[in-house]
């Protein structure tokens, strides 16, 4: 039985039981089957609530199980890189963020049709700006008014998002991982609402084996329903395999290529490590830097999954 009609079925029983659809708590409605089904990703099985705060379709009872639940993570007092982090600086007219905008809304317009809260970014080689994408997208999604989002370093072969962000580097991913911190210990809170961050955590020496154990499927499975987007920053995917190893765990993939420096086969090659339905869009990175001192960046999403041109 499908986790979806479990819920549906717990509803209808709890409707039936309880005079006037009331809660025995007195909290009010229970949510109609229509309205239930629109808090979950029916594709990937993740909870995905339509509104910040809802976490009643995964075992939270409420807006204050929710908050308390965040309150369990420790609070950090970050010093961000203001050369990376372009939303941190005070400005709102730096160069490249509103090219973050407009990911932020195609992204949106692209979640109307697909399944698509936790998103990988990856990109073909190193030093192509994928973590600076990562960090700098999560930025733009937290603006949004209500708008909780994670951000997750799953690089553990190089991690650098702590170093962005001027934080810790653990207790962190690796550490739940190899089941040596619970969930709520590796997240960070910052100075910033609704932006929390699990950085890489203690170096390994086997990071491929690592991230292919299962566990971040589980992480996901047990916080994701408290955030709006999930951001996972991976590494490269032609060196390795951890990027294909790490988007299983995702509803879509976000590729970063470097304008005049990448090379168009490690580009295909990039593309290849993923299937065509998971490939979301691919973000061009460092057009027209002449023109400003901040990296730039443009979007182009699918319409469709499956449909792009191959590079």
């Amino acid at each position: 039985m499908s986790r979806i009609h479990e819920a549906l079925k717990r509803a209808e029983q709890e409707r039936a039981a309880t005079p006037g659809g009331v809660t025995q708590s007195g909290a009010g409605p229970l949510p109609s089957p229509d309205n239930l089904v629109s808090l979950v990703e029916e594709a990937s099985g993740h909870i995905h609530p339509s509104t910040p705060g809802n976490g009643t379709a995964a075992g939270f009872s409420g807006p204050s199980s929710l908050e308390a639940s965040l309150a369990r993570c420790p609070q950090f007092e970050w010093k961000p890189d203001l050369r990376s982090i372009l939303f941190m600086n005070g400005s709102d007219n730096v160069h490249g963020m509103e090219e973050y905008r407009t990911l932020r809304s195609r992204l949106y317009h692209l979640r109307e049709k697909l399944p698509l809260k936790t998103l990988l970014i990856t990109s073909a080689l190193p030093k192509e700006g994928k973590s600076f994408t990562a960090a700098n997208l999560a930025q733009v999604m937290r603006r949004q008014h209500g708008r909780r989002v994670l951000l997750i370093d799953a690089d553990l072969r190089g991690p650098r998002l702590h170093l962005m962000l001027g934080t810790a580097l653990g207790p962190g991913l690796s550490d739940y991982l190899q089941g040596k911190s619970d969930e709520f210990s590796v997240i960070q809170r910052g100075p910033m609402d609704n932006l929390f961050f699990i950085p890489g955590g203690a170096v390994v020496d086997d990071p491929g084996d690592l991230v292919g154990n299962g566990r971040l499927n589980v992480l996901i499975q047990k916080v994701g329903q408290l955030f709006d987007w999930i951001i996972v920053d991976s590494p490269p995917a032609v060196p390795v395999s951890d990027a294909s190893l790490l988007a299983k765990a995702c509803d879509g993939v976000l590729m970063v290529v470097r304008s005049n420096s990448t090379p168009a086969d490690m580009a295909r090659r990039a593309r290849q490590e993923f299937p065509d339905q998971a490939l979301v869009g691919v973000v061009l990175n460092a057009a027209g830097q002449q023109e400003a001192p901040y990296t730039r960046y443009y979007y182009e999403a699918y319409e469709k999954k499956g449909t792009a041109t191959k590079p």
